[in-house]
């Protein structure tokens, strides 16, 4: 259903930026030794680094921020809420206690201080008047114009979270640890209970559109309508601990909800209860450190109330409930924490998150998100109108009050994320698309260096760049960059930078050879997919080097079906580069002994090689892969690494047999010795004619040597001739007649 002021808007994109873009995707399939290009271009990329004084919209487009004036800083870690009326602001502050007064002309003063320790809830009162509640050991204070105050409600409740006006004038209470709402008179007094949330805490109270009672509550985190008669019903449970604060506009309800998941939205089962004191955390958990270095913003289409959205991992979420029940995510983020929204004459939301002070405003259908400003607090906590067409923030860590003017700051900049080049970089040219108004200006600087958070021992920020068509990086090399660019403006307009781009050459890394495979002698595998004949992997032809992904080793070689053939000897290898570089391999190979290599394929893009070894003499050799990727690289940068395989013998000279002459009255028994010249003696055989072959073994009953002594005795009724066959380790076969 859409919403008044939630309209679509248009999404323009320049030339230059599509055409970056398709660069950018080219060179994800490039060689990482090649040049690269970091292009941060969309509202992701710049939400990876820090803002200062700078939007940046859903197109990605940065300008120049509404200027943040400084209406006081109030000497304690948080101001947890504001109220206004008539000119007049009001800050309720935790760790300290105290009320801090804003007025329209003066000097911000400090015009009550509690004996709690936190001010936790506040509302406008008549004439100039406030109440605040407190807690721990909660009361309400009414607090007067010119600071004098008195108790206006005392229950036996801890805790005092939330405070709401009625229209008749009747005060209503939140509290905590019971999780209570008190009915109050407006001359206050003594408070009836008007309903019992069952809940841990009553975190947000608010009145809908027709007068009704609206309850955010914490653990778990609810939005429950009350009618006037204390009948409730739970309009949404939000999945998240506690539902922090509610807005009403336009017919509509806006409640913000953190804290840890507790269920998908729509779930309606109920919670265990948990210790009083994990209430504190509602509003103690500003005191953490920033949560994150980045801020990814969803802008998905939101979810109907018929729909159950898991929260996941995301830190909180903006829910908008209509007049009849039917809810909707509006806005959640896996590394913000929503405090507080505002809803904006036009129906836009303003948002104010924890975990580095950013401030968003949401608009459109769907809803996109922009990053207004970003505070130099790690929380918004609180975000109101002063009446005056002014929007007031509280900020936490440390605790200020700032207003937010229509006008943009003089000056904006912003700070990149780092790049990590993963090696040792040339840097090469910066550029960037921008819009400049005249008068306005954008210049960028980079520095460098080779830790991962930048520190003492980077470089210096270079002289800014102005030319933004491009500029050499002036920064040092090295692994890690980061770059900055400030906004001027001028006459209230400001420029708007849409793109940056820097060039940069990775150092090439030297390929690495992981294993060099010897098969054995004559072992050889036929092409997976031969075209006719079959064909020897390894042979000729080889194909042409094949891309890979930076650090995968080569070895993606499918072999066809293994079969057989003398006097070939098979190498398979497995070659890698961290840089994708294509590789191509060169072969060489010398004796066991030697010391001269001698080159026996070059230029090979597969890896897979059969060498005919009758081309060499018998012997104990060694093979060396080496593999370049020259061919990646410029000329002079290639780089080689090579790896030597084990050692292998060629041997394609047969056994020779000898037969020894019978002595005199010897009979039937016959001598002979096989030897080989380099390989070990395999299998002896003997048959007669017409006869099966049958084992001979030696006389040491061992085939183990290069030189082997037989005898045999012969049956007498052996027909003639009598053969002997001999095989060696490396298949070369001999035969000889032993009669």
């Amino acid at each position: 259903m859409p919403t008044p002021g939630f309209c679509r808007r248009p999404r323009p994109r320049t030339v230059l930026c599509a055409s970056l873009a398709l660069a950018f995707a080219a060179g994800g399939a490039l060689q990482a030794a090649s040049t690269g290009f970091w292009i941060v271009a969309t509202q992701t990329d710049f939400l990876k680094g820090d803002t200062d004084a700078v939007s940046i919209d859903t197109d990605g487009r940065v300008t120049i921020a509404p200027a943040l004036q400084l209406l006081g800083e109030v000497g304690t870690p948080a101001v947890w809420r504001l109220a206004t009326a008539r000119g007049q602001a009001w800050a309720a502050t935790g760790h300290d206690g105290k009320l801090w007064s804003f007025p329209a002309q003066g000097t911000p003063k400090v015009i009550f201080d509690a004996a709690e320790l936190d001010l936790q809830a506040i509302v406008a009162g008549p004439q100039g008047s406030v109440l605040v509640g407190s807690s721990p050991d909660g009361k309400v204070y009414r607090v007067a114009a010119d600071g004098t105050a008195s108790t206006f409600f005392d229950p036996e409740d801890k805790y005092i979270w939330a405070i709401a006006v009625a229209p008749d004038g009747t005060i209503y209470v939140g509290t905590g640890g019971k999780g209570k709402v008190y009915k109050v008179p407006a001359a206050g007094g003594a408070g009836t209970l008007f309903y019992d949330t069952t809940t841990e805490h009553v975190s947000a109270l608010a009145f809908d559109s027709s007068g009704r009672l609206l309850v955010g509550t914490s653990t778990p985190g609810r939005v429950v309508r009350v009618e006037a008669d204390g009948k409730p019903f739970v309009l949404l449970e939000a999945g998240y601990q506690e539902v922090r604060s509610l807005r009403v506009a336009g017919g509509f309800t806006y409640a913000t909800a953190t804290g840890a998941a507790t269920s998908t939205p729509g779930d309606q089962t109920p919670r265990p209860s948990v210790d009083t004191s994990a209430a504190v955390t509602m509003s103690t958990e500003v005191t953490v450190t920033a949560i994150g270095d980045s801020a990814v913003v969803s802008s998905a289409p939101a979810t109907s109330g018929g729909e159950s959205r898991g929260s996941g991992a995301q830190k909180g979420a903006i829910y908008r409930i209509a007049a009849d029940g039917d809810w909707t995510t509006v806005w959640d983020s896996p590394d913000d924490v929503p405090y507080d929204v505002l809803v904006e004459p036009g129906g836009s939301l303003l948002v104010g998150t924890g975990g580095k002070g950013k401030l968003y405003r949401l608009s459109g259908d769907p809803v996109v998100a922009t990053l207004v400003t970003r505070t130099d607090a790690q929380q918004i906590t609180a975000i109101a109108d002063d009446g005056a067409g002014g929007i007031l923030l509280a900020a936490s860590n440390p605790g200020r009050v700032l207003r937010l003017s229509s006008k943009p700051a003089a000056t904006g900049s912003y700070v990149s994320d780092v790049r990590d080049t993963t090696t040792v970089a040339t840097w090469g040219t910066i550029r960037w698309q921008a819009t400049l108004p005249p008068g306005t200006a954008i210049a960028l600087q980079t520095r460098s260096g080779n830790t991962r958070t930048p520190d003492t021992t980077w470089s210096a920020w270079s002289a800014p760049y102005t030319a933004a068509l491009g500029t050499r990086i002036e920064s040092p090399k090295a692994r890690y960059l980061q770059w900055k660019a400030v906004l001027t403006g001028a006459s209230g307009a400001s420029p708007v930078l849409t793109s940056v781009s820097a060039a940069y050459l990775p150092r090439n890394t030297r390929p690495i050879i992981d294993s060099v495979t010897v098969h054995p002698a004559g072992v050889v595998f036929q092409r997976p997919f031969p075209t006719g004949d079959p064909e020897l992997a390894g042979i000729d032809g080889s194909p042409e080097p094949r891309a890979v992904a930076p650090g995968t080793p080569s070895i993606g070689q499918t072999l066809g079906r293994r079969t057989y053939q003398k006097s070939l000897q098979t190498f398979v290898w497995s070659g890698r580069d961290a840089d994708g570089d294509r590789l191509h391999y060169a072969l060489a190979y010398r004796r066991e002994g030697d010391r001269i290599w001698t080159a026996l394929k070059g230029d090979l893009g597969d890896d897979v090689y059969t060498w005919d070894t009758t081309t060499v003499p018998d012997g104990t050799y060694v093979l060396k892969v080496t593999a370049s990727d020259a061919a990646g690289n410029a000329p002079g940068m290639g780089l080689q690494g090579e790896r030597e395989s084990q050692s292998f013998n060629i041997d394609n000279t047969p056994p020779a047999v000898s037969i020894t002459p019978p002595a005199a009255g010897a009979g039937a028994v016959v001598r002979f010795t096989v030897q080989d010249t380099h390989s070990p003696i395999q299998k002896v055989e003997y048959a007669s004619a017409g006869d099966r072959w049958r084992q001979a073994y030696p006389v040491d009953g061992l085939l183990d040597s290069r030189d082997e002594r037989f005898e045999l005795t012969l049956d007498a009724g052996a027909k003639s001739p009598v053969v002997v066959r001999a095989t060696d380790a490396l298949g070369n076969v001999a035969t000889a007649l032993l009669r």
